[in-house]
C-alpha cells in the first residue's frame, strides 16, 4: 500500500501543488520556510487532523487537498469496505478534504460524504506521521507502553481488555445511578404500597359519589316523603270522595246512557282503565311510603362513606373515576421500581462478573508483555549503536500493578495494569534513566529512528513519513541515517523531509521544495528532481553557495554508494 498521489491547493503559500509518488524511500528536501511541513500538513489534513480557516491562502474560498492510495492488501480493503459500511470498486481509495472560508469542513472517501472521524479511521490504518511532536511523546510512559504493544503484536489482547474496560466502566456508572436512586425508590415503593393498600381498602366505584348522593338526600327527607305518599294515596283511593270513587261513579253514570248512544262504550272503557290505573298508582305509592322509611344508622353510613370518598378526591387532588384510573397505574409504577431493584441485582452481579474477566485480560496482556519487553530493548539497542550509540544501553522496565479486589471501586487503566518506562544509558558507564530525564534532541531522534525501524516489520501501514528526523543530528549520522530509511523503504513507501544531503542521497526519488514569484504572489511549488538536478541539489544542501565541480563528483561519490543500499 502507498500513498499514489497528493493535490493541495489554496493552502497558505501553495496555491496548486500535485505530486505523484513512488514506493520506497522518497526524499523532500528545500529552504527552510518553502513549505515542506505544508504538504506534510496538507497530508495530516486528508488524514483527519483538525484544521481551520487561518490556513487558506489568501484571496481564496476554500482549501483542497486530495490523496489517492492503492491499496494490495486484501485485508486492508476489507477493514476500510468495513469502515465505510460499502465495497471499493477497485484497489484504490480516494480521499478528500476541503476547508472553508467560512470555517465549514467536509471530508470524503472516494467521493462519498464522510464524518471526519471516519477519515481518521482509514488514516490510520494507511499512513503513520512521524514529525518532532511524536519525538516528544517518546518521554511519554504511555506512548512506550504503545509502542512495545505494536512490537508485540498484542493487538488482540490488548483490544479485548479495552473493551472490557469500557463495559465494566459503563455498568459501574449504571450501577452507581441505580444505587444511589435507590433511597428515593424504596420511599416512592413505601408511598406507593400505602396508596395502594388506601384506595383497594376504599373499594371504590363508578359513579359512586353520585348515587350515594342522592341516597342521602332521600334519607334526610324520608318523613316528609311518607307524609307525601299516605296523603297522596288517600286522595287517589283510601279516602272518602277519592279519586277511584268519583272516576267509579262517572263509569257507571256514562254506563248508563250507552243505551242512547254506543259511542259511549269507548268512554266507559276509558274510564274503567283510568281507574284501575289511579289504583294501581295508589299501591305504588303506599309501597314507597314504606320503602321511605327513616333509618338514621344507613344515613349516617352514607354520610360517612361520601366523607371518605371526598376526603379521598381532596387528598390525591384527582375526581373518583379519575383515583380508579389512578390505582389501575400503581400496579405499573411498582412494576416500574420494583425492576430497577432487579436491575441493580443484575447489574451488580454482571460487574463482578465483568471485573473478573477484565483483571483475567490484564493479566494475560501484562504476561505477554513481559515476554516482549526484553526483546524490544535489546533489537532497539543494536539499532542504537548502528546509529553512533555505540555504548548505549536501553533497558525496557515493565511494572504491573495489579487491578484492585474491589469490582465497584478502584481505578481501571485504559491500557492495563502495566507502566512501561524506556531506561537509557547513552554512553557507557552512566546509569540507565528514564528518557524523559537525560536524552537530548539528537539522542532522541535516533532512539525515535532505532525504533521505528525495529517496528517497521510489525507495522501494517504502508507509508510512514518522517518530518525532520534528522533534526540534532549531525552529518556524520547523515549515511547511517540515510541507510536506515532506505531499509524501511524495502517494505514501505518512506517520505522523508531532511536537510541532511547525506540522507537524502539515500532516496530512490527525491522530489525539491521552493518558493518562487509569480506576479506579485508567493507560491510554493514541488518538483521531481531528474539525475542532474538532484547532483544539484545535493550539492547546493552540502555546499551552498559554494559548490563547485569538486562538489558534485563528491555528491555523485555519495549518490553511488548510496545506490548499492536501494
Amino acid at each position: 500500500m502507498s500513498l499514489v498521489e497528493l493535490s493541495v491547493q489554496n493552502l497558505a503559500l501553495i496555491e496548486d501543488a500535485r505530486v505523484e509518488l513512488q514506493p520506497g524511500f522518497c526524499a523532500w528536501t528545500g529552504e527552510t520556510g518553502a513549505g515542506k511541513s505544508l504538504l506534510l500538513g496538507a497530508l495530516g489534513l486528508l488524514l483527519g487532523e483538525r484544521g481551520s480557516a487561518d490556513l487558506l491562502r489568501a484571496g481564496a474560498e476554500e482549501l483542497r487537498v486530495t490523496g489517492r492510495f492503492e491499496l494490495d492488501s486484501p485485508q486492508l480493503r476489507s477493514e476500510i469496505e468495513s469502515i465505510l459500511d460499502s465495497p471499493l470498486e477497485d484497489n484504490e481509495i480516494l480521499l478528500a478534504r476541503r476547508l472553508q472560508r467560512n470555517g465549514r469542513s467536509h471530508a470524503y472517501a472516494n467521493d462519498r460524504p464522510v464524518v471526519l472521524t471516519t477519515l481518521k479511521q482509514i488514516g490510520n490504518l494507511l499512513v503513520d506521521i512521524h514529525g518532532q511532536r511524536e519525538t516528544e511523546s517518546l518521554l511519554h510512559p504511555a506512548y512506550q507502553l504503545q509502542l512495545l504493544d505494536a512490537y508485540g503484536r498484542l493487538d488482540a489482547p490488548r483490544q479485548k481488555y479495552a473493551l472490557l474496560v469500557e463495559r465494566v466502566r459503563d455498568l459501574r456508572r449504571r450501577q452507581q445511578t441505580l444505587s444511589a436512586q435507590r433511597q428515593q425508590r424504596q420511599r416512592e415503593l413505601s408511598l406507593l404500597h400505602f396508596e395502594r393498600e388506601e384506595l383497594d381498602e376504599a373499594d371504590l366505584k363508578p359513579g359512586e359519589i353520585a348515587e350515594l348522593t342522592r341516597e342521602r338526600d332521600r334519607l334526610m327527607h324520608a318523613q316528609n316523603l311518607q307524609t307525601f305518599a299516605a296523603l297522596a294515596s288517600g286522595e287517589l283511593y283510601d279516602e272518602d270522595g277519592s279519586i277511584v270513587e268519583r272516576l267509579g261513579k262517572l263509569q257507571r253514570e256514562a254506563q248508563s246512557w250507552v243505551a242512547f248512544d254506543a259511542s259511549l262504550e269507548e268512554v266507559v272503557r276509558r274510564l274503567e282503565e283510568l281507574n284501575a290505573e289511579v289504583q294501581d298508582l295508589a299501591d305504588e305509592l303506599r309501597r314507597l311510603g314504606q320503602h321511605w322509611e327513616a333509618d338514621p344508622e344507613r344515613l349516617d353510613e352514607v354520610e360517612r362513606r361520601l366523607q371518605l370518598l371526598r376526603r379521598l378526591e381532596n387528598k390525591y387532588r384527582r375526581s373518583l373515576d379519575d383515583l380508579i384510573v389512578y390505582r389501575a397505574s400503581l400496579d405499573e409504577q411498582e412494576a416500574r421500581l420494583q425492576q430497577q431493584e432487579d436491575d441493580l441485582e443484575r447489574v451488580e452481579a454482571e460487574v463482578v462478573q465483568t471485573y473478573g474477566q477484565l483483571r483475567e485480560a490484564a493479566a494475560e496482556l501484562s504476561k505477554q508483555r513481559q515476554r516482549v519487553a526484553d526483546r524490544l530493548a535489546k533489537e532497539t539497542q543494536k539499532q542504537l549503536a548502528d546509529l553512533g550509540m555505540t555504548g548505549a544501553r536501553l533497558e525496557a522496565i515493565l511494572e504491573t500493578n495489579p487491578l484492585g479486589d474491589d469490582p465497584f471501586q478502584g481505578e481501571v487503566p485504559s491500557w492495563g495494569a502495566d507502566q512501561l518506562e524506556l531506561m537509557l544509558a547513552a554512553n557507557p558507564g552512566e546509569p540507565a534513566l528514564p528518557l524523559r530525564k537525560i536524552a537530548s534532541g539528537g539522542e532522541l531522534s535516533r532512539t525515535m529512528l532505532a525504533l521505528k525501524t525495529v517496528l517497521a516489520g510489525h507495522d501494517r501501514r504502508g507509508t510512514l513519513v518522517f518530518d525532520e528526523i534528522d533534526a540534532n543530528v549531525g552529518g556524520r549520522l547523515g549515511d547511517v541515517l540515510g541507510q536506515k530509511l532506505a531499509a524501511l523503504g524495502q517494505t514501505h513507501q518512506v517520505i522523508c523531509v531532511t536537510h541532511l544531503p547525506q540522507v537524502a542521497s539515500y532516496a530512490r526519488h527525491h522530489w525539491t521544495i521552493r518558493k518562487s514569484r509569480r506576479g506579485k504572489r508567493t507560491i510554493t511549488q514541488i518538483h521531481l528532481l531528474k539525475e542532474n538536478e538532484r547532483l544539484d541539489e545535493l550539492a547546493s544542501m552540502l555546499r551552498g553557495e559554494a559548490r563547485g565541480e569538486t562538489t558534485r563528483q563528491e555528491v555523485a561519490a555519495m549518490l553511488e554508494a548510496a545506490r548499492r543500499c536501494w
